[in-house]
This record gives C-alpha cells, sequence and structure tokens, in this order.
C-alpha cells in the first residue's frame, strides 16, 4: 500500500481513537446510580496561590455506593476542597468534619436518570460526529491522491478500510452508550 495512503488511514484512526477517548472521559463525569471518584475529575483546587488539580492535593475514594470520600494531604487543604465541590454545581453538598471531606450522593429521582442518559447520548452523538467527520477528511485525502495519479483500485480500497473502521468506532460508541443508559436506569 502507497505510504501516503497509509499515512491518511492511519491519520484517520488516531482521530476516531481520540474521538472514544474522549467520550469514554464525558461518560465518566456523567453520573450513574453509584457514587464515581471520576465525577471529581477535572476539578481544581486553590493550592497556596496556584490553581492545582483536586487529585494532586488529596486522596479520593469510594467507601460505598452513596458516598464520595477526599481526604486531604493537608488540613488546610479542607476548606479550599468543599468550596470547590460546591462551586462545581455536581448536585451534591459536600461536608467536612475535620480530617476529610465527605459528599453524599443523593438517590436520582427517575426524570433526573432521563436527562443524564440524554446526556449521554449527546455525548455519544458528539463523537459519532467526530468520527464521521474523520472518515470525511480521509476520504478527501484519498480523493486528492487519486486526481495526482494514485490508481482508482486502491483509493476505493483505502475508502473501504476507512469505512470498515468508521463502522467498528461508531459500533464502539453505541455500546458504551448502552452500558451507560444500563448504569444511569439501575436503581
Amino acid at each position: 500500500m502507497n505510504e501516503e495512503l497509509k499515512f491518511i488511514i492511519d491519520s484517520a484512526e488516531e482521530a476516531m481513537q481520540a474521538a472514544m477517548q474522549h467520550l469514554e472521559e464525558g461518560l465518566v463525569k456523567i453520573r450513574g446510580g453509584r457514587a464515581n471518584a471520576g465525577i471529581l475529575d477535572g476539578l481544581y483546587v486553590d493550592y497556596y496561590g496556584n490553581n492545582t488539580p483536586l487529585t494532586q492535593v488529596a486522596n479520593i475514594n469510594t467507601p460505598d455506593a452513596r458516598t464520595i470520600s477526599v481526604q486531604p494531604w493537608e488540613k488546610a487543604m479542607l476548606e479550599p476542597i468543599t468550596k470547590s465541590i460546591q462551586a462545581a454545581n455536581l448536585g451534591f453538598n459536600p461536608t467536612n468534619n475535620g480530617t476529610i471531606v465527605i459528599c453524599s450522593i443523593p438517590p436520582m429521582t427517575e426524570d433526573r436518570r432521563k436527562d443524564l442518559v440524554k446526556r449521554a447520548k449527546n455525548e455519544g452523538e458528539t463523537a459519532k460526529v467526530s468520527v464521521r467527520n474523520s472518515r470525511r477528511d480521509a476520504n478527501e485525502e484519498v480523493k486528492k491522491l487519486i486526481k495526482n495519479g494514485l490508481p482508482e483500485d486502491e483509493g476505493k480500497e483505502a475508502e473501504a478500510k476507512i469505512q470498515i473502521m468508521t463502522d467498528n468506532f461508531s459500533t464502539k460508541v453505541d455500546k458504551h452508550l448502552e452500558v451507560k443508559e444500563k448504569e444511569i436506569m439501575t436503581v
């Protein structure tokens, strides 16, 4: 296979893989029926004047299905951590017992579950659009190569590989969404 074609296909696959990774990161942040330390990913805390990721100033655990505990490495960080979690507006209020910050995750109502499923589906649709855009871009590059003298059968073969890759990634997105929907709707 032509080196340029191989590069185009590999680039398309990397872009599709990045879309999947973005989807996975987005789905982790959507709260399911259980407490998940991933909900707090992406939170930053004021650490002596610097905006620092929460994971770099504390241990985060889930002792049970309805609780997330955040144990700071320094007692002085209790208040900034509590404020950061409150400011994130995650749907629960943290409490500070003097040594750790405890986040009690309230049970979700049926309407809230349906809203979260919609959010998950929106994340999935965004990922699928990104995958399709990667396919379109790769196919345009293949067409340019055909115009510049690449044999047409090689171009068609590359487009077929790109389409198979697109179908595989779309199926992966659907499977991720199915698992997440089941997790959210489980009471």
